[in-house]
């Protein structure tokens, strides 16, 4: 399953905010989104993941990335990222 590498990685991103961050500087590796998560979220993060030729994983809910992550509330998207 795609969600244990998000689980065990060291360095990662949660939300929107730092996931785009991480991707603008060229620090992301593998970017997680929501699939009920809403679309003017997910969007901007999708398009620069494209554009960047970053690996883009879909998780169907966002209460199940939040799990991942480690956190007790959902997330729209998160990145396993470099140091």
């Amino acid at each position: 399953m795609p969600l244990n590498q998000l689980e065990q990685a060291k360095y990662k991103t949660i939300g929107t905010k730092q996931t785009l961050k991480a991707i603008k500087t060229g620090k992301a590796r593998v970017v997680y989104l929501a699939e009920d998560a809403e679309a003017h979220v997910t969007k901007p993060l999708l398009q620069l993941c494209e554009q960047q030729g970053l690996e883009i994983i879909k998780i169907s809910s966002m209460v199940e990335l939040g799990k991942a992550c480690g956190i007790k509330v959902k997330a729209a998207s998160a990145a396993i990222v470099d140091e």
